[in-house]
């Protein structure tokens, strides 16, 4: 059992930057593919980022602007994000899979959300 718990959410200008931290419960948190997605109004959940035996993968949409890393040590995957564009705005989710996998169906373990909205 895998709980997580994300931060770093807020009202940002755009070009502006974000960092997002998901913590995580469990002792095996190291084993599992470790993903963002992110939800706008009236839209279904999208692929974010992820990273999975030390290799990350981004949306094409974020690549460049958005850095998804984890410190194992702590229990805890971030997603820097940089640049932000009013299209980022979203609420965020962490979530846990067992293998590796872009898509959402394929994850266990989901964050409660945390709202990132982009505008001046």
């Amino acid at each position: 059992q895998v709980q997580l718990v994300e931060s770093g959410g807020g009202l940002v200008q755009p070009g502006g930057s974000l960092r997002l931290s998901c913590a995580a419960s469990g002792r095996t948190f190291s084993t599992y593919t470790m993903g963002w997605f992110r939800q706008a109004p009236g839209k279904e959940r999208e692929f974010v980022a992820l990273i999975w035996n030390g290799r990350t993968y981004y949306t094409d949409s974020v690549k460049g602007r958005f850095t998804i890393s984890r410190d194992n040590a702590k229990n805890t995957v971030y997603l820097q994000m940089n640049s932000l564009k009013p299209e980022d705005t979203a609420v965020y989710y962490c979530a846990a899979a067992r293998a590796f996998s872009r898509s959402y169906f394929d994850y266990d373990y989901w964050g409660q959300g945390t709202q990132v909205t982009v505008s001046s």
